[in-house]
């Protein structure tokens, strides 16, 4: 491997985690990559793009691995954004580890931004570069009190304010959870094997903090986060951002065609979708290119195109070529 850059200004290029199958928002995720759906109208990855972009970030990559067209096409070479994007290609999918180790060399600077591609966060990133500066640190990571610790894991801090390790949800110790936003020197992931799957938090982080205590640091801060996990939490934020955007949020999706029988009420419509006569759809999300045959009756669903090979689950059914997938009661 080349020898790397030498330590580097602000702004540093940036990694933005894209690779995920976002399992959590089936059967969303089986039409776009998570970061690519839209909220209000903007995909979610432009919007991260975009705050990054007003602080000076301008050198970023992307790692891609499920519906990867998805991406590239709401954000193509960046340039309407300011931004040159470069794109890390995974297959299989490696992790949040091995996925930095394959962007490595797209990276020019040292250390680099790695922020989390599928959560809106308002960290004062340029606050986050000082702190890590400051400790000399292999890793700062931005962290909250844990608000939903039955929920979510967290890092455990010591009185210095460094991590000591990690804890899975429902540990009864004060701890903090991690939720989007990491400075990383170059020297934490370029030792693994390239191509091959591995974890920041479950493997190599223990191990850094092992082999050299106070190489991990909190970054605490009080910055609110989105996160976009499952359908009710998609249209919750939708709605949210909507209302912040002073939009709409039941304008339909570009190129829809709506029959002027159809009856809509709190549903959102990505692009390319058709909805036939007589169709009533309540609180749902119908996403790209589907065809909503005369007379459906839905109410608290989401609708997708019906892919090939599909096994069904139970509570889903189909009709026509649509699939659709209740909300959990």
């Amino acid at each position: 491997m080349t020898s790397p850059p030498p330590p580097s200004a602000w702004p540093p290029d940036a990694l933005l985690l894209t690779a995920g199958v976002g399992s959590r928002l089936h059967p969303l995720t089986l039409s776009r990559a998570k970061p690519a759906v839209p909220l209000a109208g903007v995909p979610l990855v432009r919007r991260i793009l975009r705050s990054i972009a007003a602080i000076g970030v301008s050198r970023v990559v992307l790692n891609l691995h499920h519906r990867p067209e998805t991406i590239a096409r709401v954000v193509g070479d960046g340039a309407d954004l300011d931004l040159a994007l470069r794109y890390s290609w995974e297959q299989p999918v490696l992790g949040s580890a091995g996925g930095p180790r394959h962007a490595l060399p797209l990276l020019g600077s040292d250390p680099y931004l790695l922020l989390n591609g599928d959560t809106l966060a308002t960290v004062d990133l340029r606050a986050l570069w000082d702190h890590h500066r400051a400790h000399d640190a292999l890793v700062t990571m931005a962290l909250i009190p844990n608000p939903e610790p039955h929920r979510f894991g967290g890092a455990l801090v010591d009185g210095d304010g460094w991590v000591t390790g990690f804890c899975r949800r429902g540990d009864p110790r004060p701890n903090y959870h991690f939720f989007s936003a990491q400075l990383v020197n170059r020297a934490v992931f370029a030792d693994l094997p390239d191509g091959v799957p591995d974890e920041s938090v479950i493997r190599v982080y223990p191990a850094l903090m092992a082999a050299r205590p106070r190489s991990v640091k909190a970054f605490v801060c009080d910055a609110p986060f989105i996160e976009v996990g499952t359908p009710a939490d998609y249209r919750r934020v939708h709605e949210r951002l909507a209302a912040e955007d002073g939009v709409s949020p039941w304008t339909a999706g570009a190129r829809a065609a709506i029959a002027p029988t159809a009856r809509l009420d709190r549903t959102i419509l990505w692009d390319d979708v058709a909805v036939g006569a007589g169709v009533v759809l309540e609180r749902c999300v119908v996403a790209d290119r589907v065809r909503v045959p005369d007379g459906l009756r839905v109410a608290d669903a989401c609708l997708v195109p019906w892919p090939d090979g599909y096994v069904l689950r139970p509570g889903e059914r189909r009709e026509a070529d649509v699939l659709i997938v209740p909300d959990p009661a």
